[in-house]
């Protein structure tokens, strides 16, 4: 087997990963996680040791995608730290209107593994520490007076409504806006 095949198996591998542990959790069979890729249990096991691997690897390979989606662009473009953060609460919105919506892929790990040493437990931690520490920023940037705390209460509402949304319970429609709004006046936030 040459490169090129080993990394378009590999490529296969990773996107029918995050597609089918986005959709039906992280608890899926290696022979259905397989046959989703149209990859050999055996080329899997030469790519990765183990599913949880699998899962790890297909986590971090769509995080640059993932806070893109969230974060704005540059400063500039973006507005002062107040609207930035309103921007990701906006495309939170956005995102949980969709038909596919399952909520946080980040968080659904965390939760479902239950293990914060499984290797995809460890990437999805410094997916939410990357929210954490980007609303912190911005809460500093923006003068509120206590951004660690800020930033908390913002991952809260941030998490809550992704689980609540993903689970189809609740419908955003302007109500996580509108929250982390309050949070920001009662922050001191410019």
């Amino acid at each position: 087997m040459t490169t090129t095949d080993k990394a378009s198996t590999r490529d296969r591998l990773l996107d029918a990963a995050a597609e089918i542990f986005y959709r039906e959790g992280v608890s899926v069979g290696v022979e259905a996680l397989c046959r989703s890729a149209g990859v050999s249990k055996r080329s899997m096991y030469q790519l990765f040791a183990s599913k949880g691997e699998v899962l790890a690897a297909s986590l971090e390979r769509v995080l640059p995608a993932y806070e893109a989606r969230l974060a704005p662009g540059s400063q500039e473009e973006a507005g002062p730290p107040r609207e930035r953060i309103l921007h990701v609460f906006a495309r939170l919105e956005k995102a949980s209107a969709e038909p596919a919506y399952r909520g946080c892929p980040y968080l659904a790990a965390l939760v479902e593994l239950k293990d914060p040493g499984h290797p995809a437990s460890v990437v999805a931690r410094g997916a939410k520490e990357w929210l954490l520490g980007f609303f912190r920023a911005r809460a500093e940037e923006g003068g509120a007076r206590d951004p660690e705390l800020l930033a908390r209460q913002l991952m809260l509402v941030f998490d809550g409504a992704s689980a609540r949304a993903g689970a189809k319970v609740e419908t955003l429609d302007g109500l996580t806006t509108a929250t982390a709004t309050a949070l920001l006046d009662a922050a001191g936030m410019e």
